[in-house]
């Protein structure tokens, strides 16, 4: 009886010694540890195993693949930041809600910095990953953006700008809320504050919104 019971288990079901499987959330939050201090290409099934405390084969059982498991990640962190991003308010002017959608996003990495490793790290590879990216997380944030900085410019408070420039006007100011170690150096506190890295993020979002706010032509080779 014991026998067939055992036959009859399914493949990647744990037996009666093996530990218990941790948690989805706390599954994820290592899978996001590793891929952001490894890089993707770097964290192999047998590492990320290792670090979740799993056995070697969970990771393609669970999610089916390595690819798999790592948009499960980017979903756990980078869907909750962009549902945490503030709403648009029409009752605001156009130039506070760019501010405060940029606030929001920089606010959002400095309450998890390791998301803003893993984007950064993935932007610089033409992969299927940068695809996922883009399709679920790049294109939304600038749809968000959009519409008051088309109002900006045919008002004629904002001079019109390639797409491409402004993401990259956006995004890379993020790496002041996630390089931690050479913030320190540059002269951040050691531990700050919530209120001191909410007055980071907001410093750095007004610099933006003032950079995108001159009124001289943007040049196009």
């Amino acid at each position: 009886m014991g026998a067939r019971a055992e036959s009859a288990r399914r493949p990647g079901r744990p037996g009666a010694d093996t530990p218990a499987v941790p948690q989805e959330e706390s599954i994820l939050q290592r899978g996001l540890e590793a891929f952001a201090e490894l890089g993707y290409d770097h964290a192999s099934a047998r590492e990320l195993a290792r670090r979740l405390g799993v056995s070697h084969n969970f990771i393609n059982d669970r999610y089916g693949s390595k690819a798999a498991f790592w948009r499960a990640v980017v979903d756990y962190v980078l869907g909750g930041h962009l549902g945490r991003m503030p709403e648009v308010d029409p009752s605001l002017d156009d130039v506070e809600q760019l501010r405060l959608i940029i606030t929001g996003f920089y606010q959002g990495a400095v309450d998890s910095p390791l998301v803003g490793r893993l984007f950064v790290e993935e932007l610089n590879r033409d992969t299927e990953r940068l695809d996922y990216l883009y399709e679920r997380y790049i294109t939304p944030m600038l749809e968000i953006l959009a519409p008051s900085i088309e109002r900006l410019v045919a008002s004629g408070r904002m001079a019109p700008i390639p797409t491409d420039v402004l993401f990259f006007a956006v995004i890379p100011p993020v790496s002041g809320m996630v390089e931690v170690p050479l913030a320190r150096r540059l002269g951040r506190p050691e531990h700050p504050s919530p209120e001191q890295q909410t007055a980071t993020a907001e410093t750095l979002a007004a610099l933006v919104v003032n950079g995108l706010l001159a009124s001289g032509p943007v040049a196009r080779s």
